[in-house]
């Protein structure tokens, strides 16, 4: 009897720590940032260091630093498709830590780890026969296609634990622990900002030159890795950490949705700079220069993002429906807010802040071309990152994957290619840009005030069907 009450108080503490703070189930500020500001210190963890790589490796002159462009681009593409492994298994461990089980919120971590190391040797495998080949597709063959192949080679004995990370996040932000996670991640980069100019540049021994940015590379991906590792394992258990088929299967199921999802953010973004350097370097180097504000927007709004996952899949798991959708009006009215802010900022920036990144007035010219369509994205952008991450929270993989997919076909792909047949020039591309965005604000509503997804219960899903 004692142990049963016992029980019944660790359910209730799980349930007042599911985030949804107050009694008519709103989401204090406190709540929200709490969660997002850790959550976006983990974002651009990663894009700071990989700057201060780039640094390091740019003093060895420009083939290596040409190399670590191919490496790098094929070790992103190879890692970044898989982002199911943080997203997915933040919605599935947020409902079973809103039902109190916290327990069991653990072992989706578990599972996903599993997965994680799975894919990664299967990666790893894969890159190693084919990194010669496809080095020398897209370096062009050459030193340059040497120097990549040689620096992916070890760079990729990495992934495993890049996809373990992943996986870490995504239980930890499931049961609303976004403070760990950048304690892990900081620890392993911050080790490898140390490693990589002693090894690089031979500061303590002989220079190992840009295969020392890789061996820096893994081994802080070794340590972030074996730290989240640690953090699943340890502690009272009540299941198994062997693999569990039933809960890698649903985890699959979720991925299969979230990479198509991403494979139509990839093939747009491609198609835009292809399309953009058919209009020659000035407009190049516009694009990437708008592009990279925009992505550090992303970055923001996906912290809040991230947060609305964990309370939305926290309150489901608790059959909380009208807390769900009351953290769903938060934290759109939040991110709204924080967005409009943000794009009063680049607004009042228009003169000063493209001269930052460049003095070339052809790029300059062709940034003014875009600013102001940049601009008016970015309120759009608070609805569309918001609410992803509330049907996000709710599981609804399925429906963003089949929204997402429509909007790229419909809106961005034939804008981007229209506006290199008719010459309208890089307005042309982020028109499209503005399209895709406000098609997908328009799913995403509609989807929220639809309802569909609030789906009550720890073990499910929309996306499995109510």
């Amino acid at each position: 009897m004692h142990g049963h009450r016992r029980r019944r108080r660790g359910r209730g503490g799980a349930r007042r720590r599911a985030g949804v703070t107050r009694p008519d189930g709103r989401v204090s500020a406190r709540t929200l940032f709490g969660l997002a500001f850790p959550a976006l210190g983990v974002l651009v963890a990663e894009p700071l260091y990989l700057l201060l790589d780039t640094a390091i490796v740019g003093r060895l002159g420009s083939v290596p630093l040409a190399g670590l462009a191919v490496g790098g681009l094929v070790l992103a593409q190879v890692s970044t498709q898989l982002t199911f492994l943080s997203y997915g298994t933040t919605a599935r461990a947020a409902r079973l830590h809103g039902a109190g089980r916290d327990d069991d919120a653990k072992n989706e971590g578990v599972q996903a780890t599993w997965l994680a190391v799975g894919i990664g040797l299967l990666l790893v495998a894969i890159v190693q026969v084919l990194a010669g080949p496809i080095t020398s597709v897209l370096g062009g063959g050459g030193e340059i296609a040497d120097r990549a192949e040689s620096w992916l080679r070890i760079a990729v004995l990495g992934v495993p634990c890049i996809l373990v990370t992943m996986a870490g996040n995504g239980w930890m932000r499931g049961v609303q622990d976004t403070v760990r996670p950048l304690r892990y991640v900081v620890l392993g980069l911050g080790l490898s900002a140390v490693l990589c100019p002693v090894l690089v540049h031979g500061v303590v021994g002989p220079p190992m030159g840009l295969e020392g940015s890789a061996v820096a590379n893994v081994v802080g991906q070794s340590v972030s890795a074996a730290a989240f590792v640690g953090a699943v394992v340890r502690g009272p258990r009540t299941r198994s950490v062997r693999p569990d088929a039933a809960i890698v299967r649903k985890q699959l199921v979720l991925g299969r949705d979230l990479i198509l999802r991403s494979m139509a953010f990839q093939a747009c973004f491609l198609s835009a700079v292809a399309v953009a350097s058919r209009f020659g370097a000035g407009a190049v180097g516009a694009h990437q220069v708008v592009l990279q504000l925009w992505n550090l927007t992303a970055l923001m709004l996906d912290s809040l993002a991230i947060a609305a996952q964990s309370l939305v899949g926290a309150a489901l798991g608790a059959a909380r429906r009208a807390a769900a959708v009351r953290v769903a009006r938060d934290v759109t009215a939040w991110s709204v807010g924080f967005a409009v802010v943000l794009a009063a900022v680049f607004a009042g920036l228009v003169g000063p802040l493209p001269r930052v990144f460049t003095a070339d007035e052809s790029v300059l010219t062709s940034i003014d071309s875009v600013w102001w369509i940049f601009v008016a994205i970015v309120p759009i952008a608070g609805v569309v990152f918001a609410l992803d991450g509330v049907l996000l929270g709710a599981g609804d993989a399925a429906y963003l994957r089949t929204a997402t997919l429509l909007s790229a076909l419909v809106g961005f792909l034939p804008m981007i290619w229209l506006a290199l047949v008719l010459d309208w020039g890089l307005p042309g591309i982020w028109v499209g840009l503005a399209v895709f965005v406000t098609l997908r604000a328009a799913a995403v509503v509609h989807r929220t005030l639809s309802g569909r997804w609030t789906v009550t219960g720890a073990d499910r899903t929309t996306s499995e069907g109510p």
